[in-house]
């Protein structure tokens, strides 16, 4: 097979998130079949060169939380000034009439806009499978446009007439929902190293499935080495349901069925406690924190600086764009800073801290060990920004 390569050149700066937090002036990258092999000054040319003169050249951003469905209904005017569960009650009608071409043509459109931001990974949560729709709609999607994927097979289980807040007609039998867990890992999950597509089982939330589905897939996930992920914690009304309807706050509710671990991780988490985060350090629990959709919703700001200094991992999520307006991951890195410094103080957040928690800490998050940095033997998911426009005229500190 011809060997292919690539040489990024001459960037201004090329941000590597090594384990030294190295940022090299002028430096080029050497790309063969896919893997950096060279990172450094002078180095010699490639089948294909890339001047990155006036750029920086970060890692690919990654994306640990998002519903690609929503893209096609942002601003629905009846949702706009609604809190989580009014706003969903809202779009539950709209979701009901969603086909196959829907969810294809919305992960295609959602994709493309969070490439543009700078990612080059993406995970989705889809839990609404009505009129014959399948995991291979939106799997199809995103081949097309080419970015990494990791499709969760989401679930809802327990309508409003046994408790739930979804309308029964959106809900499926958990023993359908089971055997599409084993289809979707049997047909679809890639376990190699350097996968584009991978699969994880991701019931939506506690207030949306039953007790025992979310047993029988964690314990699914364990049998067939997959993630699992769920929403949790997310705002005032999720923490008063779970102790209204489990008698325990969402930690202990996670923990007691097996949803902590490192292939385990939770969207949002906006009103975890000390316990609960001290929870999350010690399994080794992950955290996607989506900031835009949490101002948007009036959920909170999420205790992200608690949860770095415990050691919890945290990764960024944009989330469907029907909550957070829009799919631009790089956005949602300067909501995190900005409102960290609002909750805790200029100092509790740094900028570059910000760009590690949207390359290293998704990578962490998604146990992706071959992403999230520029080092030799590292998949070469990378973003170049151009900072010679208007948009950063006057910069001393790109990178910032």
């Amino acid at each position: 097979m011809k060997k292919t390569s690539t040489l990024i050149k001459n960037a201004d700066v090329v941000v590597t998130m090594d384990a030294h937090r190295a940022e090299l002036k002028g430096a080029s990258i050497l790309i063969e079949n896919g893997a950096i092999t060279q990172v450094g000054n002078n180095l010699s040319s490639a089948d294909e060169v890339v001047d990155a003169s006036g750029c920086v050249v970060t890692p690919g951003l990654i994306n640990t939380h998002h519903h690609l469905f929503q893209s096609l209904v942002r601003g629905v005017p009846a949702g706009q000034d609604a809190l989580l569960f009014g706003w969903l009650k809202t779009l539950y009608p709209i979701f009901q009439r969603m086909e196959g071409e829907d969810m294809f043509v919305s992960a295609q459109s959602g994709l493309a806009e969070l490439a543009l931001s700078g990612c080059s990974l993406s995970a989705d949560h889809q839990y609404i499978f009505p009129n014959d729709v399948k995991m291979e709609h939106a799997i199809n999607g995103a081949e097309s446009i080419g970015v990494r994927f990791h499709a969760t097979r989401g679930a809802m289980s327990v309508g409003e007439s046994n408790g739930g807040l979804p309308p029964d007609s959106l809900v499926e039998k958990e023993s359908d929902i089971l055997n599409d867990f084993e289809r979707v890992i049997s047909q679809l999950h890639d376990p190699s190293q350097n996968a584009m597509v991978q699969v994880g089982l991701a019931p939506c939330s506690p207030f949306t499935v039953s007790e025992g589905l979310m047993r029988d897939t964690a314990v699914m996930a364990l049998d067939k080495n997959v993630m699992l992920h769920t929403h949790l914690a997310e705002n005032d009304e999720d923490i008063a349901y779970s102790l209204e309807k489990f008698g325990c706050r969402p930690g202990e509710y996670a923990e007691r069925l097996g949803w902590t671990g490192n292939h385990v991780w939770h969207a949002h988490c906006v009103k975890l406690d000390t316990d609960e985060i001290n929870l999350f350090s010690r399994t080794k629990t992950g955290v996607a924190h989506c900031p835009c959709s949490n101002c948007r919703l009036g959920s909170g700001i999420a205790p992200i600086r608690e949860m770095r200094d415990l050691g919890v991992k945290v990764g960024l999520g944009v989330d469907g764009s029907a909550s957070s307006d829009a799919g631009h991951l790089l956005s949602e890195a300067r909501q995190l800073l900005l409102l960290q410094r609002v909750k805790n103080g200029a100092n509790s957040m740094r900028a570059r801290e910000a760009l590690e928690i949207a390359t290293l800490g998704g990578a962490s998050v998604l146990n992706r060990s071959d992403l999230g940095s520029i080092e030799i033997g590292k998949r070469a998911d990378i973003a170049i920004w151009d900072v010679t426009g208007l948009a950063a005229a006057g910069a001393w500190d790109p990178v910032a």
